[in-house]
Formats: C-alpha cells, sequence, structure tokens
C-alpha cells in the first residue's frame, strides 16, 4: 500500500529548486559553483520595506489572526498599485493575498477547475504550472513553441489545442524562463480569442516591471476590457521588489470568483504573516526608485549573457526582452565530445557542466521544452561573466 495519496505521489518535484539546492550543496563542501538556476533577485529588500516590518513587529495587533483574505489597507494599496501600473481598475473586494505568488497561481486552478478541464499551457512554462493544474484537477493541454517564434504562441496554435473541454488559458509575459514579452497587438488578439470562446485566463504579472529596450508590459483585460469578468490576474512582490522570502501574492478576479477563493484559503491557510503583509504594503504603495535600479543591472547584465552565450560555439540565444532569464537554444552541444564527455540531451549536458565547470543551469526538460536552458542573470555581473566563460572554456577544450 502507497503511504501517500496518489495525488501527491504524482507531484514533480521543482527542477529549479533542484539545481539550486544542489549547487548550493557543492559551494557547501567547498567547491567554487556559481549558480544560474535560482529565480530570484540578488539585491536586498529595499530598506523603506524592511523598516516597515521592524515597525509591524512591535505592534501588537500584528500579533494576533487578521481577515483570511488580506489586510484591508494592503487589498487597498493593491487596488491603487494595479491602476498605476496596468490601468487596470477594480476594487477590494476583487481582490485575494495569497501566501506568495505561487500560492495564488494554484488558487487561481483551484477556483476555476473541475476535473477534467483543459487548461492551455504554452511551453516552455514555469515548473510549477502544470503541477498545480493537475493537483487542481485540471489537464493541462502543453502548446509548444520554440526560438523562431520568439517562444510566444500564436491564435492559430490556440485554435488547434481548443476543445469543448477547455476552461483556461494561462498567460504569461514577460515570462519565465523564455524572457519573451508579447507586444500590446497580440496580447490584445489572444484576449479576444479568449473573450470570443468563452475561455477563462489566468495572467500571471510576476514580472510586470521587469522589460527591457522597447518591449513594454501590458495587462490583457487593460487591453481587451470586455474579458476581465472571464480573468484572474496573479502577482506579488517577490520579482519586483527583491522580497522573495516575505511570500505575499495576490490574485485580482471577479467578485464571486474572489469570494470562493478567499473561503478556500480561510481553511488552507487563514491570513498570511501580517508583518509580511505590511512590509508589502509599504513595497506597493512606496516609490519605484529602487525597483528601477534593479531594473537598470538587469537590462545590463541580459546584454552581457545574450551576447557572451552568442560567442559559444554550439548555442544561440535570443536576447532577453523581460524577466531576468536568457533560455538558449543547446542543441549544438549535444551529441558532441565535451571535457571527455557526451551529453544526448539537456538533462545530461546540465550534469556535465556543473560537475566539469562547476556552473549550475536549469536545462529545458524541466520546463517542457528539450534542447534549450535557462540561465538566470539575477547574479552579479563578476559570477554572470566567469560563469559564461567558464562554460566557453568547457566547450573549446
Amino acid at each position: 500500500m502507497n503511504r501517500t495519496s496518489k495525488r501527491l505521489a504524482a507531484i514533480a518535484p521543482s527542477a529549479t529548486l533542484a539545481v539550486d539546492a544542489k549547487a548550493k550543496a557543492m559551494k557547501a563542501e567547498g567547491e567554487d559553483v556559481i549558480g544560474f538556476g535560482a529565480g530570484e533577485p540578488d539585491f536586498p529588500t529595499p530598506q523603506h520595506i524592511v523598516d516597515a516590518a521592524i515597525q509591524a513587529c512591535s505592534d501588537p495587533k500584528n500579533h494576533r489572526y487578521s481577515p483570511a483574505g488580506g489586510l484591508p489597507e494592503l487589498k487597498m494599496a493593491i487596488v491603487e498599485k494595479t491602476s498605476r501600473d496596468s490601468g487596470f481598475e477594480c476594487e477590494p473586494s476583487q481582490v485575494l493575498v495569497t501566501q506568495g505568488g505561487k500560492h495564488a497561481v494554484f488558487t487561481a486552478f483551484a477556483a476555476l477547475c473541475d476535473p477534467g478541464d483543459e487548461v492551455i499551457c504554452p511551453a516552455p512554462y514555469w515548473t510549477t504550472y502544470p503541477e498545480s493544474i493537475a493537483l487542481a484537477g485540471g489537464v493541462p493541454v502543453v502548446i509548444d513553441t520554440d526560438a523562431a517564434s520568439g517562444f510566444q504562441v500564436t491564435v492559430e496554435q490556440l485554435d488547434a489545442a481548443y476543445t469543448d473541454r477547455t476552461k483556461v488559458l494561462l498567460f504569461v509575459s514577460p515570462d519565465n524562463p523564455s524572457g519573451s514579452v508579447y507586444s500590446p497587438e497580440a496580447v490584445k488578439a489572444i484576449g479576444e480569442w479568449a473573450l470570443a470562446k468563452g475561455v477563462w485566463v489566468i495572467t500571471d504579472e510576476i514580472y510586470e516591471h521587469l522589460t527591457y529596450g522597447d518591449h513594454k508590459f501590458v495587462s490583457m483585460p487593460t487591453v481587451v476590457p470586455g474579458l476581465a469578468d472571464q480573468c484572474l490576474i496573479v502577482n506579488g512582490v517577490a520579482k519586483t521588489y527583491a522580497m522573495t522570502g516575505w511570500r505575499v501574492g495576490w490574485m485580482i478576479g471577479p467578485q464571486d470568483v474572489v469570494k470562493a477563493s478567499a473561503n478556500f484559503q480561510s481553511h488552507v491557510t487563514s491570513n498570511v504573516s501580517n508583518v509580511s503583509q505590511r512590509a508589502a504594503l509599504a513595497a506597493v504603495s512606496g516609490p519605484l526608485d529602487a525597483v528601477y535600479e534593479m531594473r537598470k543591472a538587469f537590462a545590463r547584465r541580459a546584454k552581457t549573457m545574450y551576447s557572451m552565450l552568442n560567442a559559444i560555439e554550439g548555442i544561440t540565444c535570443l536576447e532577453p526582452q523581460g524577466a531576468f532569464y536568457a533560455y538558449p537554444d543547446l542543441t549544438g552541444l549535444l551529441n558532441r565530445p565535451i571535457a571527455g564527455s557526451v551529453a544526448t540531451n539537456t538533462l545530461e549536458l546540465a550534469d556535465l557542466v556543473l560537475d566539469k565547470a562547476k556552473v549550475a543551469f536549469v536545462p529545458g526538460e524541466a520546463f517542457g521544452l528539450a534542447g534549450y536552458g535557462r540561465f538566470s542573470f539575477a547574479l552579479g555581473d563578476d559570477d554572470l561573466a566567469n560563469g559564461i566563460q567558464r562554460i566557453a572554456s568547457l566547450v573549446a577544450s
């Protein structure tokens, strides 16, 4: 007899966390490992946010339970921040504060999916999406993209994937892991497709502030206003404000769906830590100066990584448009001798590079699109250049 349920036994471990954990374990043993695996900013949380948390610790009202759906002041601040940053107008009753963006994603699928409902999930995708869909009883319907399409799904592909069981389209821009940003025209076309088909959209906007060059974030229900009644927005403070460890996210949607989701959360987690919520309140209602400084650093690193990866024989890479990831095509490194070994897929290549060059990246298999690899540039400039140079030297050896 299995000791765990089939539902939990079927969950695949997070490949991104596994790579990061292996790299950290090697570092702990004294090895000089450079990790491109983790999806979190390397900057500290801005001081005014930390100060708000310190103050919150001393206030007894934060030592008690608070509303399961979020502090009223934070929900109001999220409403104002959303209007400011994306132009989408909503009410506090349409906001649910969650235990990080990841929990917002799971709650969104739990709110919409009945057993057998199909969710269109373009690949490459963040590793958590298919697992959250399956846990909610949904069926992931994967659509492959590639570098030639800029890792962007088309309306024609959506039409081909659509069935009478299609309930939800997952949409992510800026995208993890590809770094792709859809144009306003493409966002509108996809939103109009979903509206016409009666398909819900879950749009993950966690990287909204991290776009580079001429690429700009747009929120789908802003450019397709009619979609608002069949759209859930998930977001959080983790990436924008370097607050991955604070665990505050949110979901925005129609009132009936948010009410049901808040009831669900009241039984699963109750309220998010009040101290973290107070810190998030300072983040979303405060200035964006620190955010812009971080974005400038990420933009610089994106160009460095793009040029260095493309200089390696066998690697081709699109220039990152958003988030803090490059997603190079590594097929030119497969089935050829590298430091006395041969990798036949990117899983094997990632192990080879970690063992031989002490550099960690996440293979494309983790994101549903083999042959590629995700390289985070959320690390120091020197480590970034050193890590890519190590790969270049390994390939040339």
